[in-house]
Parts: structure tokens; sequence; C-alpha cells
């Protein structure tokens, strides 16, 4: 369990949270304002995952930050917590192979749209981690960084982050050899040593293993 943040702790981390409503606060008139954020978008293998988390205005979850920014062990206490609290949360999920058809940037507004397609209800407004989503009717608002400026932002780059974690450690026990488990796919000396010796496996991303393979990825 979480430590229990009293006194002045309390009342620093609930003053960085209320900085992070500061968007959700300018589009006070929207009732249904929805988070959006990716995850895997640089690794050499698995899929890459999209969040969309719409959270009740009068939310609180202590330590909501960008996934990046948290250990492994806080993030999946948020996990659960975000997904108790929220009003509809989502996540998408696009594969290796269409990456390689489409292009990772392609294949990210493909799981970002599953994501916002799968929500229980549909949000007034869609608070998005430095990008427009194409072909999507709602009104959107792109946030640089947002990930670390809105708590509906933060709280779908978890969730991506944290479903996308728990894929790659399921292909662990598949694929043994590479320690997807470890490294989560990214590109570290030992994955990419593990490629030069046992070549690519059916999740590898074979558009992101030219330079290593040479340019036919085999």
């Amino acid at each position: 369990m979480a430590r229990v943040l009293t006194g002045e702790r309390l009342e620093k981390e609930l003053a960085r949270l209320e900085a992070m409503k500061e968007f959700e606060r300018e589009y006070d008139g929207c009732s249904l304002i929805c988070g959006v954020d990716e995850a895997g978008r640089g690794p050499l293998a698995g899929p890459v995952a999209a969040g969309a988390v719409i959270l009740p205005k009068d939310c609180t979850i202590l330590y909501l930050n960008d996934s990046k920014k948290l250990s492994e062990k806080r993030r999946e206490e948020l996990f659960l917590e975000i997904r108790e609290k929220a009003v509809s949360y989502s996540v998408g999920i696009v594969g290796p192979e269409r990456i390689d058809e489409i292009n990772i940037l392609q294949a990210t507004y493909e799981a970002m749209c599953q994501a916002v397609s799968g929500l229980g209800v549909v949000p007034d407004l869609l608070l998005n981690d430095a990008v427009t989503i194409p072909e999507l009717a709602i009104p959107q608002v792109p946030i640089i960084k947002g990930d670390a400026k809105s708590v509906s932002i933060a709280a779908a780059s978890i969730l991506a982050k944290v479903t996308r974690d728990h894929l790659m450690e399921e292909y662990d026990r598949q694929f043994p050899q590479y320690g997807f488990a470890k490294h989560k796919g990214y590109g570290t000396a030992a994955h990419v040593a593990a490629i030069r010796e046992f070549g690519p496996c059916p999740i590898h991303r074979r558009s992101f293993l030219k330079n290593i393979l040479g340019e036919n990825g085999k």
C-alpha cells in the first residue's frame, strides 16, 4: 500500500494536483473531458498502446503524474485506482505488423481512435498529449508534455503504459530469450544483442530493425 500523506506533504501533493487540473478547469463547460495518451512509440518490439480516460470533476488521485515519472509499483497502484474511479476508460492496442504496414505515427493515431471509440460514453472534449488525432469529430486540444500538465492525460498515460507492460510480460513468457519483461521491447544493448543472436521474433517491428539487421530487417 502507498504511504499515507499527512500535513505539509499532503498539502504540497494536493497543490501539485490542483495545478495539473488547469486545463480541465479551463474547459469546465464540458461535462465529459477525456485525456488521451500513448505508450510504446519507440520500442523495437511489441504493440503501441493508447489510453483514454474520463475522470469525475471532483476526482483526486494522489501521486497521479506522467507515467514515466513514476515507479513501476506506483504505476500499478494507480492503474487500479484510475480504473476504479474513472467515469469511463479504454485502451487501444495496435500490433507490430500494423505498425510496419502504416508506420508508427499512423498506428498511434489508430490506437488512440480505438481507445476513444471504446469508451462507454462519448466525451465532449479530448485533451491529447501533443497530437491532434485525424478523423475524429470530437473537439481536441493538443497539449505539449500534457501527461505532466493534465490529470486526465496523466491517467491515460498510466493506463496505456501499464497495459502495454503487462502485454510485454506475457510475450516474455513466449519468447524468453529476448528479455521483454525487463526492457519492454526498447532498444537496450541486451535486446539488440539478442536480436542479432536469435533474429527477430513475431512481435518485432521489422521496420525498426533496419539499422540492426540491414535494409531487409531479416
